[in-house]
């Protein structure tokens, strides 16, 4: 799938947001394994309870048994033109779910008006390594 496809399916899987509250739809389109899985935010009145548009696409991915991420992209269709770039970027709570199940050189596309590498917007990600951990992504320096 070519970068305008994986945006044109972020662009709209945003049409199913539920995002009453504040009215700003995102969606999110995940490359794995050469499948593609989509998300979009999800908002509840308990605000904690939120779910952002790429974890959606990412634990999509992941029940489907696709956990070593290519690609992403994002799309905020309701962000003005004039809109910042940081106000599209994804979350800090993205960012480490995305560092979970990708790698420094996993590309994100926002917007399809810049491209970023995990490993810029995540300089240093949490990792837990245990001998029960089940992750397709293997740990730095494990020589996979």
């Amino acid at each position: 799938m070519t970068d305008t496809e994986l945006i044109t399916a972020a662009t709209s899987t945003a049409l199913f947001a539920y995002c009453p509250y504040s009215k700003f739809r995102v969606g999110a389109a995940v490359s794995t394994h050469g499948r593609v899985f989509c998300g979009c935010n999800v908002e509840n009145s308990s605000l904690g309870l939120t779910i952002c548009a790429e974890r959606v696409a990412i634990f999509a991915a992941v029940a489907a048994g696709c956990g070593s991420l290519t690609t992403i992209a994002i799309s905020c269709p309701d962000a003005p033109a004039t809109s910042d770039i940081s106000q599209l970027m994804p979350c800090g709570a993205c960012r480490q779910v995305m560092a979970e199940f990708g790698g420094d050189d996993t590309r994100i596309l926002v917007q399809g008006i810049a491209e970023f590498r995990l490993g810029e917007l995540l300089k240093s990600p949490f990792r837990l390594y245990t001998a029960t951990r089940i992750s397709s992504v293997p740990p730095p320096d494990s020589g996979i």
